[in-house]
């Protein structure tokens, strides 16, 4: 019963009353709680409500059973059994009627989806074990708590999708979940994107086992149910959209992307729970746009469970350990193995090779090796050296489809998508027998790659035979803009199809190609790739946004020194990520042939810190040692970042002895989230060594109070030359506040500090101390987020007063609030006040609050820049601001307003402010509810002869189509006016 009641659903069925059997209800009501002596409800309470009001406060002052035992004998009372009647029929009915349905399905659609007997589907027993896996799915390893949002990554074929299906088939069996699920959802986004728009009500109904399915029932509960939402990279959405084009109504229609971001974001139905799965590459893009509470990873096929399957497809032991030594000394290609799909075409492939009399080692040699023996050897017959035509043409369509496919997010094909591309009915039967094709998961009418890999390659084949000009569709692009696209991560769901690229213009593959095609390649396609990688080292915000990673694996997978070396000495700035061995060995590869090197980031994660055995982690050090040569081989580097990496005592030694070489000394160090499981005395020795270092950045590492000492030693060495020290978010204590102090006094080159996202409250005071003292140089400190407490304004006053050097202060997401603002702006005041940058970010700031900071903006001339975003200003704020920023003696360049809960009311005191004041520079509006009429006023302004604003803080996409091409009018218009579009 408590599945189905809630003030909604009773609502619900109080609608059905005429407006006389409803007063009849009221008055048994009243009788009912004399009688059965309920708890007594306001009669005067009960007489005016509607019906609505009437469901809450039976909510409000009954339990659930109770509450409906009342209802149902009011119906009987008043002659209205057939709602009672319906009422239980549906709390009883409506789930136990779903599971039965989603358990049919299930048995009988997916089996046919992974080609798996109905018969043998049914026949599954679930384990304890398995069933206990799925219930902590949604139980938090750290706190042990109910979770509400959980990410299942994994690569493309790994067996997300085959889980689901057997958590679904679990619950439908009443094994798991039962007293925390009453309906789960499953929505597969290659399925659901197909409908362009929708609503979630009609996804559910799509579900339900009869047209009409009852939504406000299965709604009245939202934390009793769970969606599943898989294959996220199939949707194509990156969760960006602002805030008002998501929707709150479960009845709107909306585009399937703003739908889905409106459930993932939590504007949708916030109370119900979400399984989410996506490749690895999807959620390293949008996991910081989701509010997930656990993350879980699936590996597919462990060591033992490879080698079992490699060995399990040869007769012969003797070849098969062969097979088996040959794929386990290419790391990539066991690597790849560990997806089931992929596993059996390395096997499959190697097998086809040993019968034919085929190198073994050259199929090994690369991941694109063994694709592209498998591939040929398809439209190969095996007792002929060459293909016939029809399976050169039959390959070439293919390839001229799946390069459409990549590029328009198409993975499903229809018939007639075939027939197009010239693959007709035979075809399609051969093509599904050589298991290169398969019937599409959501669709009998529908075909897709055996392999969303299969498909990259073979659109990777197709950029080697043909050019993007030669293909029919226009959203076919130049292999230029497919190098870009890749490296830059563009496009998330593409895997391999830069690499394939590359690892296609070995002289070997390129070989195969020419035999098989039955002519000779063209070489443009090398010398295209090695002039972007020219365009990138030029360019330095190509070099930031390409991906290190995914050059060297492009690199490696060509396997051409000479390339390589030229390559890499194009690189100026490398940044990369390495989750595993792999990535190690290939990182390996591609640094030894750097020497140009002058900025380097890089992340290892735990790779150096997992205990593993001696002969693995020898291998590893190996890897590690190469890859930390690039810090001596190149020694111009003058930015080093090492973020989210942990390393175990050996791992640190190699790093340490490469940091050390007198040729490695960066003015730059960032160390970001690291954990050194070793003797921090070494680390502190490596910055007291290096003079030339004016930048250190450790935040988010760890730092105990004799590492704070440590680290403040160095300071007091006369040869220090760190004019910026950040230890945001560094587990620093109050205590630690003493120690930078006496640096503050005592440094001569120390210009900016961040200490922000600490707990240091009490030892403020200490800072504020030394920050007063005559000898301290600082300009910038930073203390946003630092638990900091009314009497710190008071300290921080007397800093505003006193220091002389001090030019920017950033205390923003304190509970400054209007009170200790009033105390500030009393310092900032004085005609000698010398602060020329205010971040009071998220201070609880009200419109109120506007008044103080009005007075210093009127009378303080060496303010240059305040930044108030998310603070309530208002519109009223504003006002007081404008006012005083257009006095003469306000020489404000800089006003930040995000998300100060503005309207277009506003806009005429600001385009006024636009054309008075001679200094202002750049305003921010983001996140502002601005409508047409307001954003034109400023527009307007913005052409006035004596505005200067040159920067307006909105961005376009906020906005309807129509205010879109407006703004983007305004700014063609005005040659002075940058309107950020991509903040």
């Amino acid at each position: 019963m408590a599945s189905f009641f809630s003030d909604y659903g009773l609502m619900w069925y109080l609608e059905e009353l005429n407006k006389k059997e409803f007063m009849k209800f009221k008055e048994v009501l009243k009788q009912e709680i004399i009688q059965y002596g309920l708890k007594q409800i306001p009669w005067t309470e009960v007489k005016k409500a509607s019906r609505e009001n009437l469901a809450n406060l039976l909510v409000k002052y009954y339990d659930e059973k109770k509450a409906w035992d009342v209802t149902f004998r009011i119906f009987q009372n008043i002659n209205r059994n057939d709602l009672s009647e319906r009422a239980a029929r549906e709390i009883a009915g409506h789930s136990k009627i779903y599971q039965a349905h989603l358990k049919n399905k299930l048995t009988e659609d997916w089996s046919r989806k992974f080609n798996i007997p109905t018969q043998d589907f049914l026949k599954q027993k679930f384990t304890q074990d398995e069933c206990n896996r799925f219930e902590l799915l949604f139980v938090s390893k750290v706190t042990e708590r109910k979770t509400h949002t959980v990410l299942l990554k994994g690569v493309a074929g790994i067996g997300k999708t085959l889980m689901l299906a057997k958590l679904m088939l679990a619950w439908s069996e009443g094994l798991v979940f039962q007293n925390k699920f009453s309906y789960i959802f499953y929505l597969c986004c290659q399925d659901v994107k197909q409908l362009k728009t929708t609503s979630l009500a009609e996804l559910i109904s799509r579900e339900w086992p009869s047209p009409s399915a009852p939504i406000v029932e299965i709604l009245s509960q939202p934390e009793k149910l769970l969606f599943i939402v898989d294959s996220l990279e199939g949707l194509n959405c990156d969760l960006t959209e602002p805030e008002w084009k998501l929707c709150d109504n479960w009845v709107e229609k909306r585009p399937v992307n703003i739908l889905l971001s409106s459930l993932l974001r939590r504007k949708l139905l916030p109370e119900a729970s979400l399984l989410l799965t996506a490749t690895p590459e999807t959620f390293d893009k949008l996991e910081d746009r989701i509010d997930y509470t656990e993350m879980k990873i699936m590996m597919g096929f462990d060591e033992s469970s490879r080698k079992m399957y490699i060995r399990g497809v040869f007769q012969d032991k003797t070849r098969a350990q062969e097979v088996l030594r040959l794929v386990r000394a290419n790391e990539q290609v066991f690597s790849i193995c560990q997806v089931p799909l992929l596993c059996w075409v390395v096997a499959t492939c190697l097998k086809n090779e040993v019968e034919k009399g085929g190198d073994l080692v050259s199929v090994c040699r690369r991941t694109t090796s063994v694709y592209t023996a498998y591939i040929l050897n398809l439209f190969t017959p095996r007792s002929a050296q060459y293909p016939s035509q029809k399976s050169r043409e039959l390959l070439q369509s293919l390839c001229f489809l799946a390069a459409e496919g990549v590029w328009t997010d198409k993975f499903a094909f229809s018939e007639e998508d075939l027939r197009k591309g010239g693959i007709l009915s035979d075809d399609i039967s051969a093509l599904l027998d050589i298991r290169l094709l398969l019937k599409s998961r959501e669709s009998k009418l529908f075909y897709t790659f055996f392999h969303p890999s299969i498909q990259e390659f073979c659109a990777a084949v197709f950029y080697l035979v043909k050019s993007h000009g030669d293909h029919p569709s226009k959203d076919v692009r130049s292999v230029k803009a497919l190098l870009f696209t890749f490296l830059k991560k563009v496009k998330v769901q593409w895997i391999f199809v830069g690499c394939f690229i590359f690892g296609l213009l070995h002289k070997s593959e390129q070989e195969k190609l020419e035999v098989f095609f039955g002519h000779q390649l063209s070489q443009e396609v090398k010398q295209t790739l090695y002039q972007c990688l020219e365009t990138i080292s030029v360019n330095e915000d190509l070099q930031e946004e390409v991906d290190g990673m995914k050059l060297f694996y492009c690199l490696y997978e060509m396997e051409d020194d000479v390339f390589t070396m030229q390559a890499m000495s194009l690189m100026q700035h490398i940044k990369f990520v390495a989750k595993d061995y792999s990535d190690l060995i290939v990182a390996a590869y591609c640094l030894k042939y750097c020497s140009t090197l002058r900025k380097l980031s890089f992340s290892t994660q735990d790779i150096l810190q997992h205990e593993q055995e001696c002969s693995y982690m020898e291998k590893l050090l190996v890897c590690w040692q190469e890859v930390c040569s690039v810090l001596v081989r190149s020694n111009h580097i003058n930015e080093l970042q090492v973020k989210d990496t942990n390393l175990d005592e050996s791992s640190f030694l190699v790093l340490y002895n490469h940091l050390k070489h007198p040729s490695c000394a960066p003015q730059v160090l960032e160390v970001n989230n690291v954990s050194f499981l070793c003797d921090n005395h070494l680390f502190f020795d490596l910055l007291t060594h290096n003079h030339n270092l004016q930048y250190l950045n450790l935040s988010l590492t760890f730092l105990s109070h004799s590492d704070v000492k440590l680290l403040c030693d160095i300071f007091s060495q006369t040869e220090c030359n760190i004019e910026k020290l950040l230890v945001a978010a560094c587990e620093l204590s109050p205590d630690d506040c003493k120690i930078f102090a006496s640096v503050l006094i005592s440094s001569k080159t120390l210009r900016h500090l961040n200490i922000a996202s600490n707990n240091l409250d009490k030892g403020i005071y200490s800072v504020c101390k030394a920050l007063c003292h005559p000898d301290c140089v600082l300009k910038d400190l930073v203390l946003a987020n630092c638990s900091l407490s009314e009497p710190c304004w008071d300290y921080l006053s007397d800093v505003l007063r006193r220091n002389k050097t001090l030019s920017h202060l950033d205390i923003g997401t304190n509970d400054l609030k209007d009170e200790g603002l009033k105390i500030l702006c009393e310092a900032l005041s004085l005609p000698d006040s010398v602060l020329k940058s205010l971040c009071l970010r998220c201070c609880l700031i009200t419109s109120s609050g506007c008044q103080h900071l009005a007075e210093v903006l009127s009378s303080n001339q060496n303010l240059r820049c305040l930044q108030l975003a998310h603070n309530k200003i208002e519109d009223t704020g504003v006002k007081i601001l404008c006012d005083a920023i257009k006095q003469p003696n306000c020489r404000l360049e800089n006003l930040g307003l995000e998300a100060c809960k503005l309207t277009s009311a506003c806009c005429e005191d600001l385009a006024s402010t636009f054309t008075q004041n001679k200094a202002l520079w750049g305003v921010n509006l983001l996140q502002n509810a601005l409508d047409r009429s307001g954003l034109a006023l400023l527009c307007e302004a913005l052409k006035d002869h004596n505005c200067t604003l040159h920067v307006l803080g909105l961005r376009i996409t906020d906005y309807d189509k129509e205010t879109q091409e407006f703004l983007i009018a305004e700014e063609e218009k005005n040659p002075y006016l940058t309107i950020l579009s991509s903040i």
